[in-house]
């Protein structure tokens, strides 16, 4: 017996034709294929149609079901037979669907409560002439729109990012969170390369979705920085990102749809755990540079132990120059300029220990308005930037300032003891750095106050008379 009654009834599909697979056993396929279990009823209340979906449910096969009268007596308990029929039937007259849910006896003895949702089949002259009925178990219904659910609230509530990405790419859907952080709209970024949305970070994070698609998902969320292309110019970001591969649930083999991405802000946080670990490398420095410092004989070669160790990580190039002449006192107004002497340096070219220079106490080149000079006059830091310019321009700059070439950033800190300017202290960054910024100001002015004290004392012993 097929999924149809055949005897006695024409298929609305048409009668068969000459080399075409019959019209009752195309609607017995298509019956048998669907997911959802499926009956019908005709007029009088008796089942004309019932699908495998429906004899895995319940255990009943078509030969057992079809021909019946109703559920009663074998596919529901007696004393809900009534009750059952009467609402099912009552679709035959009503518009639309009707949902109702109810417990069903399978073959074996047990119950399984179902949803349905039934409708009217018209006839010909488009008058009642049955119901059908579609049912599943109501926990599988309920996981379906869970997972509906799920993925609304996703695409409109949740506080991270949700990005569905094509297979080649493309955001297909995103989520008001996502758009947000992307500076654009929801509709705007659909279908648009990455590369329109990201100025940097982009190969990092196509590599990760390419990745993705070919391997499936990976077993711990990644940290991407990524720079935002935004009215004001760009952003830097840090998102903690996870990946899902989206898979096709319709095909027999698994056919990538795409990649599910979502996204977290933690840039606030990331800076936080950089700048303490930056902290915690900087305070180790001044520690340990104290302690060689205590080891040296020579005060002046104990100021170049604590530029060697400032200079680790957190600058390519590093000056000592002293005042010519006397120290001078904070505030005061002298009548000639400030001129500089180079006392220390770090060698050029390669890397090395500073090393002791101006034994002739020649004064550097500095030309008016050098940052160095405006340190020395002010008794404070001075930061300096080649800024936005082409490479050429930016070594030319380095060398009108009688830097080495490839510098690009500068800071100089005065260099003060016991109420005196004695020098400054100039750290330079190449183009692979950042610029200078408060807490790289403060740590340098750390370091330029052990400096200072050093040659300071060298001043003193050698103005010491001898015994």
């Amino acid at each position: 017996m097929s999924a149809s009654r055949r005897s006695g009834t024409t298929d609305e599909l048409g009668p068969d034709g000459p080399g075409e697979p019959g019209g009752s056993d195309l609607l017995a396929a298509l019956l048998d294929g669907m997911d959802a279990a499926l009956c019908a009823f005709d007029a009088d209340g008796v089942v004309t149609h019932w699908n495998r979906e429906a004899e895995r449910i319940l255990g009943w096969t078509a030969a057992e079901a079809v021909g019946r009268h109703g559920f009663a007596g074998w596919a529901v308990r007696s004393a809900d037979a009534e009750e059952v029929q009467a609402r099912l039937m009552s679709a035959m007259h009503a518009p639309g669907r009707q949902v109702h849910e109810f417990a069903l006896v399978t073959k074996d003895g047990g119950r399984v409560l179902v949803r349905t949702q039934s409708a009217a089949v018209r006839g010909p002259e488009g008058k009642p002439a049955g119901v059908y009925c579609a049912f599943s178990e109501v926990h599988a219904q309920i996981d379906l729109e869970r997972s509906i659910a799920l993925s609304e609230a996703l695409f409109e509530d949740a506080s991270w990012g949700v990005v569905l990405v094509d297979a080649d790419l493309r955001p297909a859907v995103v989520n008001a969170h996502a758009a947000r952080a992307l500076g654009v709209g929801r509709t705007s970024v659909l279908g648009r390369p990455l590369g329109e949305l990201l100025a940097q970070g982009v190969e990092e994070l196509e590599a990760a979705l390419t990745h993705v698609l070919a391997e499936g998902a990976p077993p711990a969320p990644a940290e991407m920085w990524v720079t935002l292309r935004v009215p004001e110019g760009e952003k830097r970001r840090c998102w903690r990102s996870g990946f899902l591969r989206l898979a096709s649930p319709l095909a027999e083999e698994p056919v990538p749809l795409g990649v599910g991405w979502l996204f977290l802000d933690v840039t606030e946080a990331k800076q936080g755990e950089q700048e303490a670990a930056s902290l915690r490398f900087r305070t180790n420095q001044l520690h340990r540079a104290a302690r060689a410092a205590a080891e040296c004989e020579d005060p002046a070669e104990a100021a170049t132990v604590h530029l060697d160790y400032a200079l680790a990580g957190f600058a390519d190039h590093a000056l000592i120059d002293r005042v010519a002449g006397a120290p001078r006192a904070g505030g005061e107004e002298a009548a000639d300029p400030v001129r500089l002497v180079r006392l220390a340096a770090t060698p050029a070219g390669v890397p090395g220990p500073s090393l002791l220079t101006g034994a002739a106490g020649l004064p550097v080149p500095y030309e008016e308005g050098h940052p160095a000079l405006q340190c020395a006059q002010r008794s404070g830091t001075v930061r300096a930037d080649a800024g936005a310019v082409p490479a050429e321009r930016a070594r030319e700059w380095a060398r009108e300032r009688q830097w080495p070439g490839d510098v690009v950033h500068a800071l100089c800190a005065a260099l003060r003891s016991r109420g005196r300017t004695l020098g400054v202290v100039t750290f330079l960054r190449t183009a692979g750095r950042s610029r200078f910024e408060r807490s790289d100001t403060a740590y340098a002015e750390d370091v330029a106050v052990r400096i200072a004290a050093a040659l300071d004392l060298a001043e003193a012993v050698r103005e010491r008379p001898a015994e």
